[in-house]
């Protein structure tokens, strides 16, 4: 341990080799300096929501170390495609042991997405569900299995994410389970700020209730607390139907125009609820299930506050 601290100095000051400079960085989530590339790719279709997705390019990132966000869109004649790093543009809160590294994801949903027969649950689907404009994959209202007493719980309950309601997974994956909408957390004033894996996009703001959005007004979550979330989150919520400001069991609704669109709140289940549409089957990492945790690893080997030091040090020397 002492020489490893002892690299970390001799990095600070210039003396160590490039590959020692690797290792000690990648064990404080770090990195080298990496290429950025930030924009979206050529639209094929006149459909192509690419204006939907922020400019990341002036964004401060994640902090001193850590690549910069990268997001690229494109679309074919019937599907939206988006590639990210998964680095969010806003300075990283760490609220787990994991570091924060980037990431390799690429989704693909439909552009003209259909309302299913019937809903598809998102219960005990612990991965992604969908992806924010911001590339950053968001997870449904619950944890995984550990630790034991907090079992598939509410996060947001369990005080485990950062003021943009993310945080990392095992493998260093940073994710969201709700979503706040300001620029702070990455966004524009654009209502658009996610797509659901089968399609339909996520609004936030305040919703038009008519076509020509004369009237307008705050959505409501329609579950209520009727358990305790801090264990089987699902378990604790109940949905109750309402008035017209009331979503539906999938957090979302028949917009004015006919189409269909989820909305994000306050109240549980936060984004969705439940797919409306046909969940579109990814690939590579946005397939995988949420590894589990480690119980009893709750420190890494590396103190985060000497990694911290370590950050602050690097960033004064480049």
């Amino acid at each position: 341990m002492f020489n490893f601290f002892s690299s970390v100095i001799r990095m600070v000051l210039g003396y160590e080799t490039t590959s020692m400079k690797t290792t000690i960085l990648a064990t404080c989530g770090l990195a080298l300096l990496a290429a950025v590339t930030i924009g979206a790719g050529p639209a094929a279709a006149a459909t192509c929501p690419t204006t939907v997705f922020p400019n990341l390019s002036n964004k401060p990132g994640a902090g001193a170390g850590y690549v910069k966000p990268s997001v690229t869109v494109t679309c074919s004649t019937t599907r939206l495609k988006v590639s990210s790093n998964g680095m969010p543009s806003y300075t990283f809160v760490a609220k787990t042991p994991s570091a924060l590294r980037a990431q390799k994801w690429s989704w693909s949903v439909p552009l003209s997405p259909k309302v299913a027969v019937s809903t598809t649950s998102i219960d005990g689907r612990l991965g992604t569900i969908g992806f924010t404009t911001t590339g950053l994959p968001f997870y449904g209202p619950e944890e995984g299995d550990q630790p034991a007493d907090e079992a598939h719980g509410d996060p947001i309950f369990n005080g485990l994410l950062d003021s943009c309601y993310g945080h990392n997974g095992p493998m260093g994956d940073y994710h969201i389970h709700a979503l706040r909408w300001t620029i702070g957390c990455g966004f524009t004033t654009q209502k658009i700020v996610a797509y659901a894996a089968d399609g339909f996009p996520v609004y936030a703001g305040q919703a038009c209730l008519n076509k020509k959005c004369t009237s307008t007004a705050t959505l409501q979550s329609g579950y209520v607390r009727t358990g305790n979330p801090k264990k089987n989150a699902w378990d604790a919520y109940t949905y109750r139907s309402g008035g017209t400001t009331t979503l539906d069991r999938c957090n979302g609704r028949t917009e004015p125009d006919g189409s269909y669109g989820y909305h994000i709140t306050k109240g549980f289940p936060y984004i969705i609820g439940c797919f409306r549409g046909t969940p579109v089957t990814q690939s590579g990492a946005a397939a995988a299930r949420m590894p589990a945790m480690k119980v009893g690893v709750s420190v890494p080997l590396v103190p985060r506050a000497f990694c911290d030091l370590t950050r602050l040090l690097r960033s004064r020397t480049l």
